[in-house]
């Protein structure tokens, strides 16, 4: 009996597995598209129409921390970014990962890059945070995040998946006067005023959160840093 149920439980966990893909590939897409896309729209989206925004609308490719494009695994298997797990390679060095890129191409010019969408990794107060940050074309102002997270407090930290607080991100500038990256900082309470390109507000009873936000960002951007070079260089191996 016991080998019975072994079996049909196997032949269950087999038949689900297609769907189970399916939900976890729907909700990347919708993840990525979120960082570039109004969230009420494509939350009215069938997940059919979904996934073909996204076949439309997103170029991706995996570089390594040096830039450089990385298309096959050790054993010689095509590297897709959007099967690329952001939590295996989070718990590997730096110089070690792999960092997908996505490309928000024009509706008018599939061939014109809009936006560049990036995923991010880090540890927020309570457990692990995520999403996206997107970047302009030129690669040094957000257009969009995405931000994400498994057990913030709610009403506090987890306002990070608000679109009130996503929303504060938009138009402000990754780079000083000089050129060096100082990132996007969250600074302490809320209700501040006169910040600047480089500055948003924060979260109420949220500190804490907000610094892992910090950290989170800077980090992923600098990670990236070999790649926005050589994309301003105009190579064409990082276009």
């Amino acid at each position: 009996m016991t080998v019975i149920v072994g079996g049909l439980l196997s032949l269950a966990s087999q038949g689900l597995a297609p769907a189970q893909k399916r939900s976890i590939e729907l909700d990347t897409k919708s993840s990525i598209l979120s960082s570039v896309m109004d969230r009420k729209e494509l939350k009215k989206m069938k997940p059919k129409e979904v996934l073909e925004m996204y076949d439309k609308r997103i170029s991706s490719l995996v570089v390594d921390i040096n830039g450089d494009i990385v298309e096959k695994n050790e054993k010689g298997e095509p590297i897709v970014a959007e099967e690329v797990s952001i939590l295996k390679n989070y718990k590997k060095n730096p110089e070690e990962r792999l960092y997908p890129v996505f490309k928000y191409m024009s509706a008018e010019n599939p061939d014109k890059v809009e936006s560049y969408i990036l995923p991010l990794y880090g540890a927020g107060l309570w457990d692990k945070i995520w999403g996206y940050v997107a970047l302009n074309k030129e690669l040094t102002t957000i257009v969009g995040v995405a931000y994400d997270h498994k057990q913030e407090t709610p009403g506090l930290g987890a306002r990070i998946g608000t679109p009130e607080i996503q929303g504060r991100y938009v138009g402000k500038e990754i780079y000083d006067e000089q050129g060096n990256l100082v990132s996007v900082t969250m600074v302490k309470g809320e209700g501040n005023t006169g910040l600047d390109s480089h500055h948003v507000d924060g979260m109420s009873g949220a500190t804490l959160t907000g610094k892992g936000v910090n950290v989170m960002l800077k980090n992923y951007l600098n990670y990236y840093q070999s790649y926005f070079k050589k994309v301003k260089s105009g190579s064409v191996a990082a276009l």
